[in-house]
């Protein structure tokens, strides 16, 4: 079914259009939304710790006001209880960086470019007609180059589409950038380091000449719910499944938020998160060339991933028995626009979840996971990205994103390369890495939160270990935020544990969660990178700090052409305590791509994450109380009735 929202004012209730269109007029009324001035970001700020049930809370957007002609940019906080300006900060975008990217800036490079005369100039070298010449609108980064500060920079790297269906990423042409002032209007700069061979086989992959025969194995596989799902959703985004509740959110810059996870143990609400989000994420690429040395992109902060979330079509994005929720984002106008089916919601069978037969009693034991899925999938220029959380039913939480699309290409320069891998004749794409930070505002137990680092130890051989099988485990406690910037060990088996110290269970032992991380490598740059001092999260596994309001992001709050250092780096300076305080865990994660011949034309997915399990949280196993299933649900239990021998 498709969930529409109405007008609805609970503190975490998704943002509706009418709301938005308020904050416009509003915006309007106090002259800020003038005939130059673009939205850049708006979004709902959260409600104040404490705050999240009460139904009087102030309704408040943080909107990012752009101005096309040259203007001042500003930061501002628009109430919609008050219906007035809460603040309108002027920013000076050669301190705070730049705003985000705005969607009609995308068209306006290749616009510029068409009728430069040393952009033709290189092309007309090349052989190759403007018109068929699409340039990639890149987001420039921050280098030596002093007149781009405080200014809105793109670069261009360009590509030929020979017709409006061709894929143009199999045709990159290489040895050409130009550097572009979208506000201005002006081309700062076309380096052109000599022609390069455009690769000329397409990569046009729903083309019958790649594609052959399409199979005709497939059987059909249908996913059904003949009673409907297990879930309930009320309030339009308020979910109670099997023991879990929580509030789905949604915002422009981040995607999917879950606010309030919480599992009923015993008819007690027990709280866990109070806000998940992936607050970041980076791509940045390893190949030194002058044309590509630049490249990262902040998917999150640059171009906001939620802002291009795609609307999913039932059989396709997702299968089964779909609820499906539609948030409401801004345009650059500040008009309401509908994601429609934005946000997939289903619950999936997850094979076993516990089994023994018991030689002893005789008994056999089987029962089945299944788990809820919240998911949403967003398009950034080359790359889709599919952003999945999942809940199972033994308190497990899960996060997975899917990297999918087309992988950047470039020209390949020759065998033995070491910075790039060839996937067609003539055609390469350059090693990179998709890293992702994850901002969990935990509440194990309530808001007294403490972070142990848990290592595997092996114990050398002798008195008390003469057979030398012994080994065991160690936990330190990062008591402040400077202790608690941390490298996974995948060799020590590392984890880190959050425990509540006031909340015992019943061996007397604090409840707690265990964040199991993948243990991918983090940034490759150089330390001294311009990419490493902007995504400086990205150089370490974990992070932890103490709650603050204020601090969202972990690359702080204006990334676009930002210098480095705000985030993580300016938020722990303080170095707070972290031990039985109100914390929040920033996880890093991500994948390292060395793009395989496998991945062209079109990548198939790749998955990368991380889990949370409880650790001591429950006095025994949560899922004892499972029920056998039923032989309806087995396709081999006979026909009507089914057969006693499916029951487990």
């Amino acid at each position: 079914m498709t969930v529409t929202n109405d007008v609805d004012v609970a503190p975490l209730a998704l943002a509706s259009a009418a709301e938005i269109t308020s904050v416009r007029e509003i915006l309007q009324t106090a002259g800020l939304l003038g005939e130059s001035a673009r939205i850049a970001y708006l979004g709902l700020l959260d409600p104040p710790r404490g705050q999240q049930d009460d139904s009087s809370v102030n309704r408040r957007y943080r909107v990012f006001l752009h101005d096309v002609s040259g203007g001042v940019p500003k930061d501002a906080v628009v109430s919609v209880t008050s219906g007035t300006v809460e603040s309108a900060v002027e920013l000076d975008t050669a301190v705070t960086g730049e705003l985000p990217v705005l969607e009609e800036e995308f068209a306006a490079v290749e616009e510029i470019l068409a009728t430069h005369p040393e952009w033709l100039k290189a092309l007309a070298v090349r052989k190759l007609d403007v018109a068929k010449v699409r340039v990639a609108p890149l987001s420039a980064g921050v280098f030596d180059y002093p007149e781009e500060k405080g200014r809105r920079i793109l670069r261009g790297l360009a590509f030929v589409q020979d017709f409006p269906e061709d894929s143009a990423w199999a045709h990159p042409v290489d040895g050409l950038v130009a550097y572009v002032d979208v506000t201005n209007k002006t081309v700062d700069a076309v380096l052109d380091f000599g022609a390069v061979p455009v690769p000329a086989e397409h990569g046009n992959y729903a083309d019958p000449g790649l594609t052959g025969p399409l199979r005709e194995t497939q059987k059909p596989i249908s996913i059904t719910q003949p009673d409907g799902p297990s879930f309930v959703l009320t309030g339009g985004n308020h979910i109670e499944w099997e023991k879990w509740s929580l509030d789905v959110g949604f915002d422009a810059r981040e995607g999917v938020v879950l606010h309030n996870l919480a599992f009923n143990d015993g008819g007690r609400k027990r709280s866990i998160i109070n806000r998940a989000s992936i607050a970041e994420m980076v791509v940045p690429y390893g190949d030194p060339s002058p044309v590509r040395s630049w490249q990262n992109y902040f998917d999150t902060g640059e171009y906001q991933v939620g802002q291009y979330a795609n609307s999913l079509e039932l059989g396709c994005d997702c299968l089964g028995e779909i609820t499906y929720l539609s948030p409401v984002i801004s345009d650059a106008f500040g008009n309401p626009r509908e994601i429609r089916n934005g946000i997939c919601m289903h619950e999936e069978d997850w094979s076993i979840l516990s089994k023994h037969s018991d030689l002893w009693t005789g008994i056999d034991y089987t029962r089945r996971n299944r788990r809820m899925v919240i998911s949403f999938f967003t398009t950034i220029g080359n790359y889709d990205y599919g952003f999945y959380w999942y809940l199972y039913l033994d308190g497990t939480i899960e996060f997975e994103a899917k990297a999918t699309g087309i992988v950047f290409t470039s020209a390949y320069p020759g065998k033995g390369y070491p910075y790039a891998s060839e996937l067609a004749p003539g055609l390469g794409a350059p090693y990179h890495q998709h890293l992702f930070g994850a901002r969990l505002d935990m509440a194990v137990d309530g808001l007294v939160n403490r972070v142990e680092e848990e290592d595997v130890v092996r114990v050398p051989m002798g008195v008390g270990n003469e057979r030398g099988n012994a080994f065991t485990r160690k936990r330190t406690v990062l008591a402040t935020e400077s202790q608690a910037v941390r490298e996974a060990d995948m060799r020590a088996g590392r984890t880190w544990v959050v425990s509540n110290p006031t909340s015992l269970n019943r061996l007397g032992e604090p409840v707690a969660y265990k964040l199991h991380p993948q243990g991918q490598p983090m940034l490759l740059a150089d330390p001294e990178s311009s990419v490493a001092q902007r995504a400086t999260f990205a150089t370490k596994d974990l992070w932890v700090t103490q709650f603050a309001q204020e601090e969202r992001y972990p690359t702080g709050d204006f990334v676009n052409q930002h210098s480095g250092g705000a985030g993580l780096p300016s938020f722990i300076a303080a170095d707070r305590d972290l031990d039985g305080q109100d914390i929040v865990l920033w996880h890093t994660f991500g994948l390292t791509h060395f793009p395989r011949v496998e991945d062209w034309p079109i990548m198939p997915v790749d998955t990368v994450g991380f889990k949370l399990r409880p650790e001591g949280f429950f006095d025994r196993s949560p899922v004892l109380d499972v029920p056998a299933s039923s032989p309806a649900g087995a396709s081999h239990c006979g026909g009507a009735g089914g057969d006693d021998n499916c029951h487990c």
